[in-house]
């Protein structure tokens, strides 16, 4: 087993249902609730601005990954922008510690929905877990985004279920204009920001697609589009499920709901809310296989850049991935899911992605100056506003900061 490239395997069709299941997860079928505990009513409002935060940054990350096709990703921006070694590492070392947490969490998360099916121990539970994804990730790229690729479809399909079971409630939104338009009182933003940032974390996922793009096949034509298509499906699924939520359930049921979803649909539909249960199982193993193949790309894309420890680029000669890497992630994440506390997971993934997505925005905003040639020739097709993205980004980090003291 050698380090030699990564096979490109992956077209546009595939690389769209990994950011899709990287962003739908599991965040949508626990999320809704919590949101609505900050913006009342106006959690779709929360929602979409979470989306557009999310959605300036997206198009920095298109115009990086153009750019920049490299597998250590945000790492990689970072360092092309501000040539320092020591903050290229913490960036790498900080997108690959949130993607270990949040699979562990998500793993835990599994043990929590199995447990209303059959009980397993905790560690067993993990091991079985964890093995099974990290074994996925092992076996192949192509092979596992296939299967992702396959789940996913099952996710929106179970989300587009809910939405033609429950939509009726979508003809009553005359009746509730005025509790679902934009508020002019001061007070009312506060609680919609604050949802806004519990909100943000269901649509993190979209920056872990550049961490395959050495696997993709045309980068600078699938990337942008497959980030941009993603990240647009889901927030439109997002704001609907959340519109028919907040519709059709009494707020103080959704709010102390710890199954939204599920909840909304038992009272007249008993078997679907059953598969919803079901498949909000497959979404969240889903979202395990996805962080595990993310940490892995980006640990293995920063040892190539030699930003971490050789060890991590031995890529397999039969699977073509990055097996070292992959073992140290999935290794991690079962470590973390057994034994550590991971209480407030959404709100520190949350923090730490936003002043990851404040460097990179500034990174591409560096970037124009200092590659402007560069910059017009491969760029220009996707326009970004990284100022604006950076801004957007440090103004809810701001308002989550000030919340806490």
């Amino acid at each position: 087993m050698t380090s030699q490239p990564l096979a490109r395997r992956i077209g546009l069709p595939l690389l769209t249902c990994y950011g899709l299941g990287t962003i739908l997860g599991a965040g949508i079928y626990v999320l809704i609730g919590k949101v609505a505990g900050n913006a009342g009513m106006l959690a779709p409002l929360a929602f979409l601005v979470a989306a557009l935060v999310a959605g300036v940054t997206a198009l920095s990350y298109c115009q990086l990954t153009v750019l920049y096709p490299r597998s250590s990703g945000e790492a990689y921006y970072v360092e092309a922008g501000f040539n320092r070694i020591l903050l290229t590492k913490i960036v790498g070392y900080l997108v690959i510690f949130t993607g270990i947490v949040s699979a562990a969490t998500l793993t835990r998360g599994f043990l929590g929905y199995l447990a209303t099916f059959i009980e397993l121990h905790t560690v067993i539970g993990v091991l079985l877990v964890v093995g099974l994804m990290g074994g996925l990730a092992l076996w192949g790229i192509s092979e596992s985004l296939w299967v992702a690729g396959f789940i996913t479809l099952i996710e929106v399909g179970g989300l587009a279920m809910v939405i033609w079971l429950a939509g009726d409630s979508l003809l009553t939104i005359p009746l509730h204009f005025t509790e679902l338009a934009i508020p002019e009182d001061g007070a009312a933003w506060i609680g919609v920001l604050a949802g806004a940032f519990l909100a943000f974390y269901a649509f993190i996922g979209f920056e872990d697609m550049v961490n395959i793009v050495e696997e993709v096949k045309q980068p600078e034509k699938n990337m942008p589009v497959g980030i941009l298509l993603a990240l647009s499906i889901s927030g439109v699924l997002y704001i609907l499920i959340a519109l028919i939520a907040v519709l059709g359930m009494p707020l103080a049921e959704l709010i102390a709901s710890e199954a939204p979803i599920y909840d909304l649909l038992f009272p007249t539909n008993p078997q679907a809310a059953i598969w919803v249960a079901l498949i909000s199982l497959l979404a969240i193993v889903n979202g395990v296989l996805a962080q595990i193949i993310m940490g892995s790309r980006v640990l293995y894309g920063m040892s190539v850049q030699t930003r971490a420890p050789r060890v991590f680029s031995a890529v397999s000669e039969a699977t073509r991935t990055p097996w070292v890497a992959t073992l140290c992630v999935s290794f991690l994440t079962a470590a973390f899911a057994i034994w550590l506390p991971l209480e407030q997971l959404a709100k520190t993934t949350s923090f730490i992605v936003l002043c990851v997505f404040t460097l990179v925005n500034l990174a591409l905003w560096r970037v124009r100056k200092i590659e402007a040639e560069d910059f017009v020739a491969t760029g220009s097709r996707f326009p970004a506003f990284p100022i604006t993205g950076a801004l957007l980004c440090i103004g809810l980090l701001l308002f989550q900061i000030s919340s806490l003291l």
